[in-house]
């Protein structure tokens, strides 16, 4: 096998190229895994502009296995990326999710809480008077109760993807700083990439792990993604008043989330209709004061009183499909394999995922059958259906 030939090209070595990377060493470390990531510091990769959350509360079936998938991984996370003696220390703090609802979405909260502990997870229906008992700065009135996972919580997000980053080489993937301008094909086949530098790389199969770019990329190869870079923007809040303990990640109906940073600070966000769809990584105070801040307040009525610290906005890979994963082979170009459009849970999704795609590639049996998320469905237009994605 020469220089420019390997078994695997995966396009992207951010958490979903790094962990799929990391499953593909750890099947059979004899592979030549060739990963491409053009930004190696990572400073506009979603993952690290992330605020780091992991939860088990979702609506669909599968979602919820590889919520559980990842909670196990996390567990066991920093000893196993542990290399020559160095552990990655992930942070990893379960400090709970609670999902608020109003009338109109009680049924189907209840319905999916009940879905989750049909699979056995951990959670719990909060009445408003339990919600004001236990965090007393809420203001519930008007809300019909919610759901609770205590063992969802959040962690360090660049610390996880470097550690699936620094398990792979160590394993023998291969990390080359540069952009693919074009999968090269011939015929029904994907047969490597060509790279902005003029290099081209061959290899058997390539993995789009893109991310926000995944489209960009797809297309190409003459591929049409449904998938968009949507930004999101995080707000770092300085309260005037300070919770008594830490604050769960809170979701109100409206999709405003907010949850206590070290620090004493507070971490809110919010996905809105309006959020611009391009590479923009520009933030905007002025969505904070106007629109953000007065929810907040009617909620906590404490803070009403603070300081807008700082903030930042990052990309989710927006499936405007359905919202979830894009995840297999291409039906119609053979070797290329998508692991797209995750929609703001590729860091919760890229343990499942990676270890998914590199079953598929190995021809390795599935402990976690994810054809749900298979791309025929994106030329049959056929979406996933689930309720409360944020």
């Amino acid at each position: 096998m020469n220089k420019n030939s390997c078994d695997v090209i995966i396009i992207g070595g951010g958490i979903m190229g790094s962990s799929t990377a990391y499953y593909l060493m750890n099947h059979d470390d004899s592979l030549k895994v060739t990963v491409l990531e053009p930004d190696p510091t990572y400073s506009k990769a979603s993952t690290t502009l992330s605020v780091g959350n992991a939860r088990i509360q979702f609506s669909l079936r599968e979602n919820i296995l590889v919520s559980q998938y990842t909670f196990d991984v996390l567990e066991q996370f920093e000893d196993a990326m542990t290399v020559d003696g160095k552990k990655p220390n992930i942070n990893y703090r379960r400090e709970g999710n609670l999902f608020l609802v109003d009338d109109a979405g009680r049924d189907l909260a209840k319905q999916a809480l009940a879905l989750q502990k049909s699979l056995g997870c951990k959670v719990e229906w909060w009445s408003t008077q339990k919600i004001k008992e236990r965090y007393p700065l809420f203001e519930p009135k008007g809300l019909a109760g919610g759901s609770f996972g205590p063992l969802d919580g959040h962690l360090d997000p660049y610390a996880v993807l470097m550690g699936y980053r620094a398990k792979a080489r160590s394993l023998g993937a291969k990390y080359i700083k540069n952009q693919v301008v074009e999968i090269i094909t011939a015929g029904p086949r994907a047969t490597g990439v060509r790279l902005a530098s003029g290099e081209r790389l061959s290899a058997a199969f390539v993995v789009n792990c893109a991310g926000a770019w995944a489209a960009d990329v797809a297309r190409t190869a003459g591929v049409n993604l449904p998938v968009e870079p949507v930004k999101r923007q995080i707000f770092v809040l300085d309260t005037a008043v300070k919770p008594k303990g830490s604050l769960p990640l809170t979701i109100l109906p409206s999709g405003l989330y907010f949850r206590t940073e070290t620090g004493g600070l507070i971490l809110l966000g919010k996905s809105m209709a309006e959020d611009p769809v391009g590479f923009d990584f520009s933030w905007d105070d002025k969505r904070f004061m106007e629109t953000l801040w007065p929810e907040l307040a009617e909620f906590v009525p404490a803070f009403d009183t603070l300081k807008l610290v700082r903030g930042w906005a990052g990309l989710y890979a927006v499936n405007t499909l359905d919202g979830n994963a894009i995840l297999g082979e291409w039906p119609v170009l053979k070797g290329f394999y998508l692991a797209n459009g995750f929609s703001g849970h590729g860091l919760m999704q890229a343990p499942a995922a990676g270890r998914y795609i590199s079953e598929l590639i190995c021809g390795r049996p599935h402990p976690l059958d994810l054809s749900i998320f298979k791309p025929e469905r994106i030329l049959e237009n056929k979406p996933l259906s689930e309720d409360g994605l944020i």
